[in-house]
Parts: structure tokens; C-alpha cells; sequence
């Protein structure tokens, strides 16, 4: 017998709220391990391999071995000891458990609430929907690593922001289902009203940003211009060259992503404030807290982003500017939320 429906409710909060640390977790370690430069360290899959660490000095061998075969090695790192490398080498697998782990928490459970027919079939749909995500996010992942192990030094920035959108699309649809799970309701995600639309704006916007963020991060453009508020001695940087509208999307330069990225903050912080504005001058008292969250993070993140700039790339400024970003867009889907009917 299964247990009653309130206690299978409660569990099913429970793993909801687990679920989302769990996923907040990992889009931190993540983050590490890409700012350590971590992430090529193990070069292959190891899907069911590699659940234990190395755990002999003949281990540890074969995989420094194989990582002095990779282009980052004999570019950037030969002259790397044994030691330095079990550094990154437990940035990566720390990473790899840790999705190991949000698959089967996420997997076994689900299994459970189905057959004990006690949740909504419209939530257990969006349970698999978020289990394919996490498998899509795991394949994604290794195509990202792939990508460095040739002729690169690093993974393509391309693949890091389709990895890092992903994660953000599960965090977030784990947020909006334990949103409608303690409101007991099911609004839908996207409604295209008038009403709705300002609120969805916003979330694009931010979601953009961390696209554009990524990019920064894989290309390391943070180290081109560290100046503020100026971009050297200029407001647009003075080592692009247009020669036709290609060069606008030219997402490969790095001074240029790097541009994108500070006016694009600049853009979402002034929508913000103008959609402020519009929700105190409409007197929507229900959304006055949900937007204080919103501005706070939004003017945090930003001041973490120039003081990551100027300190030359600090790896906790970087790192806590990159959790802002998932704070800020589950603030922006709060106030969504609240808004939405």
C-alpha cells in the first residue's frame, strides 16, 4: 500500500525543493570548473568508470597520461606537476557526480509519484520533461568537453552556453513546478498577453545575458578590457574594425562579446527600472516585494560583474557574479509568477 496522498504531497515538495539546491549546486560547481580551467581534465565520458576517483598512484598516472595528449597540456600547462593536476582532475569529477547524483535523485522519484498515482498528471509530465532535459544536459555536456580536446585549448563557448542554458531552463522549470505545486495551481509558462508580455521581456532579456555571459566565459574576453566604465580609453572598443553587417553577429571576437555583455546589463537594468516605475505607478501591491528581490540581485549582479572586471578576473568575484545570474532570473520568474493569471 502507498502511503496517504498527504504524506506522498509532502515528499513531493520535499524533492522538488531538494531538486532545485541540487541543481543550484551544481551550476556552481560548474562555474568553478570552468573558471579553473578544469573541465578538460578527464577526457573521456566514464559514464558507469568513472563513479571512483583514481585510487592508486598507477591510476592517477594513466589519466595525467591521457590529459598530456590534449592541446591545453602542451600549450598552456606542460609544465603542470602530478599534484596540480588532481586539482582540476577533482573540479571535473566533483562536476560529474554531482550530475550523477541530480540523474538518478531525479529519475527514482519520478518512477515513485507515477505509480503512486497520488500527484497530478500535469505535473508528473513536467517531471519528464525536466528527466530529458538532464539527460540532454549530461550529452550536451560531453559534446562541450569534446569540442577542447582538439586543436583547442578550451571548450567551444558555443557548446558552454547551450550547457549553461540548459541549466538554466531546469532550474527554472523546477522553480515555476514548485511554484504551482504550493499554489496549487498550473499556470502556464508562456501566456502572450499585454499584460504578460513586459514581465516576459524581462526574463528574455536576463536570459540573453547569461547566453552572452557564457560567451565571455568560454572566449575568457573578461581579460581584454578590464577597465570600467570605459572599454580602455573609449566607450566601444578600438580594436573592432566594421566592414559589413556580418560583423555585428561576429560572436567569435572577443572585445565584442565583451561589449555586448556590459550594454546589455545596462539595457536590462533601465527596463527594469522602467517596469518598476509601472508596477508602483499601477499600484500592484502584490508585486511591490517580488521586484524589491528583482533589483536587488540585478544591481548586485552588475556591481559583482565590474568588480569581477577590475580585479582582473578574481575567481570568487567571477564565481559569485555567475551565481547572481541564477538568483536574478528566479527572482524575474517570481515576479512573473505573481503577475501571470
Amino acid at each position: 500500500m502507498f502511503k496517504s496522498e498527504k504524506k506522498i504531497n509532502t515528499l513531493f515538495h520535499y524533492w522538488l525543493v531538494i531538486s532545485l539546491i541540487l541543481v543550484f549546486f551544481i551550476i556552481i560547481i560548474g562555474g568553478l570548473t570552468r573558471l579553473t580551467n578544469s573541465g578538460l581534465s578527464i577526457t573521456e565520458w566514464e559514464l558507469f568508470k568513472g563513479v571512483l576517483p583514481p585510487l592508486n598512484e598507477k591510476s592517477w598516472n594513466n589519466y595525467f597520461e591521457e590529459y598530456k595528449k590534449i592541446p591545453q597540456y602542451k600549450l598552456l600547462n606542460f609544465n603542470m606537476s602530478l599534484e596540480e593536476f588532481k586539482i582540476i582532475f577533482y573540479w571535473e569529477y566533483a562536476h560529474r557526480i554531482v550530475a550523477r547524483v541530480i540523474g538518478l535523485f531525479i529519475l527514482i522519484p519520478i518512477i515513485f509519484f507515477l505509480i503512486s498515482k497520488k500527484i497530478k498528471n500535469e505535473y508528473i509530465k513536467i517531471c519528464f520533461f525536466i528527466l530529458l532535459l538532464i539527460i540532454f544536459q549530461g550529452t550536451v555536456g560531453w559534446y562541450m568537453v569534446k569540442s577542447g580536446l582538439v586543436n583547442k585549448v578550451t571548450v567551444s563557448h558555443y557548446k558552454l552556453s547551450i550547457h549553461l542554458s540548459t541549466a538554466i531552463i531546469i532550474i527554472s522549470t523546477i522553480f515555476w513546478l514548485l511554484m504551482n505545486f504550493l499554489k496549487k495551481k498550473n499556470k502556464k509558462f508562456i501566456k502572450f498577453s499585454n499584460k504578460d508580455l513586459p514581465f516576459l521581456i524581462l526574463i528574455f532579456l536576463i536570459f540573453l545575458q547569461i547566453i552572452v555571459g557564457a560567451f565571455v566565459s568560454g572566449l575568457d574576453a573578461g581579460r581584454i578590457y578590464q577597465t570600467w566604465p570605459l572599454m580602455g580609453n573609449s566607450f566601444f572598443p578600438d580594436d573592432i574594425t566594421f566592414e559589413n553587417y556580418i560583423n555585428l553577429i561576429e560572436f567569435n571576437n572577443h572585445s565584442l562579446v565583451q561589449f555586448y555583455h556590459r550594454n546589455l546589463a545596462y539595457l536590462i537594468i533601465v527596463y527594469a527600472l522602467i517596469l518598476s516605475f509601472s508596477i508602483y505607478k499601477k499600484k500592484m501591491s502584490k508585486l511591490y516585494l517580488a521586484i524589491k528581490f528583482l533589483l536587488f540581485f540585478l544591481f548586485l549582479q552588475a556591481f559583482l560583474g565590474i568588480l569581477t572586471l577590475v580585479s582582473g578576473l578574481n575567481i570568487y568575484l567571477a564565481s559569485s557574479h555567475q551565481i547572481t545570474s541564477v538568483l536574478l532570473i528566479l527572482s524575474a520568474l517570481n515576479l512573473y509568477y505573481l503577475r501571470s493569471k
